[in-house]
């Protein structure tokens, strides 16, 4: 009897933590408008190669010489990048501070400098980061701000939610 209650107050206490967990993890169509891409240039200030998501600070200047500091998270995990072929150490080197970057871009929901990077080229056109396919976008280069929500995007539609 003893060891049946223990076992079972262990296999519950398993199913509640491994719940809790799956539960924990977003789609990142709850956090980032991800169906109003925009694109930019941009320079890297900081890229690191973490899990979930890499994540990188980048500046982009508008049309009136203002340069804006941004936080981003890249849509892909790094098992993605290394299956790619983006080890850490090619992801760190493409991607060091002061490399200029074209970036797709999806700003989170609550608007800010903050948004989900979907793809990066390098100035040759050539694909460094994320989806290798087409990405419909949004030219935003030297807009203040880039693209932020309106009151309308900052609901995730059911279609979204993951």
């Amino acid at each position: 009897m003893k060891y049946t209650l223990r076992n079972t107050l262990a296999l519950a206490s398993g199913l509640i933590v491994s719940s809790c967990l799956a539960w924990a993890h977003h789609g990142s169509a709850i956090s980032y408008d991800t169906q109003h891409l925009w694109t930019t240039w941009a320079t890297v200030t900081e890229f690191n190669y973490l899990n979930p998501h890499p994540s990188m600070m980048f500046d982009r200047t508008d049309k009136n010489g203002k340069v804006e500091h941004w936080v981003s998270e890249l849509l892909t995990n790094p098992s993605e990048l290394a299956r790619a072929g983006w080890t850490k150490s090619r992801s760190i080197e493409a991607l060091k501070p002061g490399t200029r970057v074209k970036l797709y871009v999806g700003t989170s929901r609550v608007g800010g400098r903050s948004g989900i990077v979907m793809k990066i080229e390098n100035e040759k056109g050539e694909n460094i980061v994320g989806v290798r396919g087409n990405l419909t976008a949004v030219d935003m280069e030297g807009v203040p701000g880039g693209l932020q929500p309106g009151p309308e995007d900052q609901k995730v539609p059911d279609n979204d939610k993951k």
